[in-house]
């Protein structure tokens, strides 16, 4: 065979051999707009002119490692899949309808080859080893019904051919004689060049040049059959094994490939910027650096790693996956949970902290992200700033080291906003933050005054997260005459009923106590709450100059409600907030 042999050829002479999908490749990912895309495009052709040729690409190739008279595909198996999957929708739909004289079509599913002892034997035209396809591929050459549910690759396959399926309906309806043309028509028109070469090593340099840069593959893709090309034969078990763990755990928990992928170099390497077109590209270009050709092996253990870890981070937890306060804390400041993921650049730096040096650091990971969140700081620049830190996070081997850190960075930045941090506190309300983000803070504070005053550890979650925990307006949302005549003008303003200087966090059965009534009539009810900054919105505690009474000595308590009652509560939480979210003081 010639080093390489280049071949213009149509999709019926392509399935005139066998291929494989060798186990190491990507699953099939094709989506159905993918599938529909393909499909109108031949369709189109067609029907503007029947003997027009319609070009789909090329396909790698190289003889397969693992069957004589095979080939294994390298690159166009999502194609080639595709449509291998039409063929087999064309053989059911048309034996739906009563067709006979299917033989060559089922002739390009399944066909005849002569085994290693000369013997005949059945063969499908197409064959996925990777573990992900399942049975689906069997039930698919055989006609039965597929499985529906599974890997991503049996969901992908099984919507791909009820694409197929719904695309001839509405293409041919009933008639059996256009399903056919159809079918002929894509054996005889559509061509493809088929590029083989005598082994895996070079296909892959092949297929590395096909897609430079990453055009229609995006960097874990090629990062992927990279490895697969620098390691050894003996490696390709151990590669598999790491690599579907990898993809399979980033899939269970919704998270995209390229973000993990950028997020473990920043946290490795502290490269400060990179786009995800330019991954691919920087790897091979830090080769030396990173070691990825000379121990591909090593490479991705390091990748599994870092991805348990931060699996672990997302859920809350440390690196060992044992329950941390602070990333729980910021689980419940963003909800959603791809709204804000910068920071787990910093956590996957840290992960082999010390851990109580590594609780610090989530600490102060947590507090820095609500400053900016409150000052309208964009998040996009945590990914550098992050990653810049990361390179001094790599240097921490004491607490002392770093306390020096965690003034050079978050204390640093946090100063800078120090000032905007107490105003926009002091005027939170509905148009600042969600209401989630709201009941957060609100639970920070409350929990901070009881920790300060009682002890204890109660978690956030159960001050913010919990149905026993309600959002209290002491000016009601819905104020009736009472209120108005006590209040006066504005008590139906949205901007005071919203503002934090009017919100408090009750328990539920107290919170049935105080409905829409008056403060006059709610003010005797708070001091029945667990909760002290709840209590002492009415009286303060006297029980002397304890811990209790230390804790809550700097917020006043109200015996009337009011707009300046509202707006003066507001600026002592603002004050506690520094306190409670270590942002240096201001003058005011």
């Amino acid at each position: 065979m010639a080093d390489i042999e280049v071949n213009n050829i149509s999709v019926g002479e392509l399935f005139q051999k066998f291929y494989i999908v060798p186990s190491y490749q990507r699953e099939y990912v094709w989506k159905k707009s993918q599938v529909l895309h393909l499909l109108d495009d031949i369709r189109s052709e067609q029907i503007h002119e029947e003997s027009s040729e319609y070009f789909i690409g090329s396909l790698v190739v190289c003889p397969s490692q693992t069957r004589d008279g095979a080939y294994d595909l390298i690159d166009g198996q999502q194609r080639f899949t595709t449509i291998f999957i039409l063929f087999c929708a064309i053989r059911d739909s048309l034996s739906g309808l009563g067709a006979d004289g299917l033989e060559g079509i089922k002739k390009s599913i399944v066909d005849v080859d002569t085994d290693q002892y000369g013997r005949d034997c059945y063969r499908p035209h197409l064959e996925l080893q990777y573990e992900d396809a399942g049975e689906i591929f069997s039930q698919l050459i055989d006609g039965k019904n597929l499985t529906k549910d599974g890997t991503v690759s049996i969901k992908n396959i099984y919507g791909a051919y009820n694409t197929v399926r719904e695309f001839l309906d509405d293409s041919f309806g009933d008639s059996v004689d256009d399903i056919r043309k159809f079918f002929g028509y894509v054996t005889r028109n559509v061509k493809l060049i088929r590029i083989s070469t005598h082994n895996f090593g070079r296909a892959l340099k092949i297929f590395e040049t096909i897609n430079d840069r990453g055009i229609g593959l995006n960097a874990m893709d090629l990062l992927k059959n990279l490895l697969f090309m620098n390691a050894k034969t003996y490696q390709f078990d151990s590669l598999k094994k790491y690599w579907k763990f990898i993809v399979d755990e980033l899939y269970k928990i919704d998270e995209r490939p390229l973000r993990f992928l950028r997020y473990f170099i920043f946290s490795t390497w502290g490269v400060p910027r990179l786009a995800k077109d330019e991954l691919y590209d920087w790897l091979v270009k830090n080769d030396k650096r990173i070691g990825l050709k000379d121990n591909p092996v090593a490479f991705v253990e390091k990748m599994k790693e870092a991805l348990e870890a931060y699996i672990n981070f997302v859920n809350g937890k440390d690196s060992y996956g044992n329950s941390n306060p602070f990333l729980e804390n910021i689980s419940l400041l963003y909800k959603k949970r791809n709204s804000a993921k910068q920071h787990l650049v910093l956590l996957l730096a840290g992960r082999r902290l010390h851990p109580e040096i590594f609780s610090a650091l989530c600490r102060d990971i947590e507090s820095f992200l609500f400053v900016c969140l409150l000052v309208k700081e964009e998040i996009r620049t945590f990914e550098k700033i992050f990653s810049e830190w990361s390179l001094g996070l790599s240097r921490v081997k004491t607490m002392e080291d770093y306390k020096i850190f965690a003034d050079d960075t978050f204390k640093v930045q946090k100063k800078k906003h120090a000032s905007k941090f107490f105003v926009m506190f002091r005027e939170i309300d509905n148009r600042s933050l969600p209401k989630y983000q709201i009941e957060y803070l609100l639970g920070k504070l409350t929990q901070f005054v009881d920790r300060k005053a009682y002890g204890g550890d109660m978690p956030l979650s159960m001050y913010c997260n919990s149905r026993d925990v309600h959002l209290e307006h002491i000016l009601p949302r819905q104020p009736d005459s009472e209120v108005f005549k006590e209040f006066g003008v504005g008590a139906d303003d949205p901007r005071l009923v919203w503002s934090v200087g009017n919100l408090a966090l009750v328990e539920k059965s107290i919170n049935m106590s105080l409905g829409n009534k008056p403060f006059s009539q709610k003010k005797f009810i708070y001091p029945k709450s667990r909760y002290l900054l709840t209590q002492i919105i009415f009286e303060r505690p006297d029980i002397g100059n304890t811990v209790i009474d230390q804790a809550v000595s700097q917020i006043g308590t109200f015996d009337e409600w009011n707009k300046e009652s509202i707006h003066q509560r507001a600026r002592w939480l603002a004050r506690l907030a520094c306190i409670v979210w270590d942002v240096p003081a201001t003058e005011e």
